[in-house]
């Protein structure tokens, strides 16, 4: 069963009931239902599962093809009713209300849960406000002082995270990551994309609509010095324009805050006007859309991330020229499933998994979101 639990954000607990986070039980075949599916005895069903004894090849044929219909784990099953044990994890996401580009990630738990719900597992999903640092670190200490098996989370922190995955390695507490590496012998696996290729696509897209002029690094909300996975998109992007010798042009950075952001883009802008590409680091490209398109700065190209409806409306009108894709559900489901497996099934969890780098573009954007 699935709890879910808003440890710091009371006032969002309404709101978030639109995610629809849920428990579904799925039917547990016994022996009996196997035979009468392949139409044979309960014996045969009882020697095909356990490999012992005669069975003929018509027989065990049935037999196979239907445990594999049902995805049927009969040895899992008895170890889990054996141990009479439920696992607990936790999933700690950024709040989804403060920033939409994690509601994915609350689909891709839920998926997870409808997938294991034959097993005994509770997974409970918490949030912290992903613009301050010491809401991750009170959302990590709850769920410390819970004592869960496992936990999933996002690193947005590099400084706090170092410590709480000390703390749970001090605990005993199994931790994978997604979204954010993090360098850390606590962590047991990461999930999700090379940041530091992830720039060097945005510099290559950029590169390929726009032969000439500076180009600027925006970052949006966010403490740079403490945020690594900007950071790394940064070093990939400048990496790419390093190498190429004809390169003659500037790459600049600049950090944008909402409660300032006409006022300092303005002046970014007429501060360098030279410039003709702007690489967004991360999901609120569609902010510097606006006002490049309020603006009539027509001709500077624009590159960011993720699939908010913002940003693919601007893709759509041509506004944003590229996104790049980082599947927040998919990371997600496959760092949670890895956990729920390992501690269910005994299944080795990798070290790491990096996701594809997907590009799109106006062409291609409706068959992404649909997924």
């Amino acid at each position: 069963m699935l709890e879910h639990k808003n440890v710091l954000c009371s006032s969002t607990k309404l709101q978030l009931k639109s995610f629809n986070i849920f428990a579904v039980m799925i039917k547990k075949y016994t022996i009996r239902d196997i035979a009468e599916m392949a139409g044979v005895s309960k014996g045969t069903v009882d020697r095909v599962i356990h490999k012992r004894g005669k069975v003929s090849e018509t027989a065990a044929k049935k037999v196979t093809t239907i445990l594999k219909e049902i995805d049927f784990k009969p040895n899992l099953i008895a170890r889990n009713l054996k141990t009479n044990k439920t696992y607990h994890i936790c999933v700690l996401l950024p709040d989804p209300i403060k920033d939409p580009y994690w509601i994915p990630c609350v689909k891709g738990v839920n998926e997870v849960v409808l997938e294991l719900s034959h097993f005994g597992i509770k997974i409970e999903t918490s949030f912290f406000d992903p613009t301050k640092s010491k809401s991750f670190t009170a959302a990590n200490l709850v769920i410390q002082n819970n004592a869960p098996d496992a936990v999933l989370l996002a690193p947005l922190f590099f400084k706090e995270a170092r410590i709480v995955m000390q703390d749970y390695e001090n605990l005993g507490i199994i931790v994978s990551t997604f979204n954010n590496d993090i360098e850390s012998k606590a962590v047991k696996s990461f999930i999700g994309q090379d940041l530091f290729q992830s720039g060097r696509v945005a510099a290559k897209l950029l590169h390929s609509v726009s032969k000439t002029g500076d180009l600027a690094i925006v970052h949006i909300n966010e403490q740079y010095e403490n945020a690594v996975f900007m950071q790394e998109k940064e070093r990939g992007f400048k990496s790419f324009f390093n190498e190429l010798v004809s390169f003659n042009y500037s790459v600049l950075q600049c950090k944008l805050n909402q409660e300032d952001f006409e006022l300092v883009l303005t002046a970014f802008l007429k501060d360098h006007p030279n410039l003709t590409s702007i690489f967004v680091t991360t999901s609120k490209t569609y902010l510097v859309a606006d006002f490049l398109e309020k603006n009539n700065h027509k001709t500077i190209s624009l590159v960011g991330y993720d699939l908010l409806n913002e940003n693919v409306t601007h893709l759509k009108t041509g506004s944003i020229d590229f996104l790049i894709h980082q599947n927040p559900k998919e990371q997600t489901y496959i760092g949670l499933k890895f956990l729920a497996e390992h501690l269910l099934f005994e299944k080795e969890i990798p070290k790491e998994l990096l996701l594809p780098i997907d590009i799109v573009n106006s062409e291609n954007a409706t068959p992404f979101m649909r997924r």
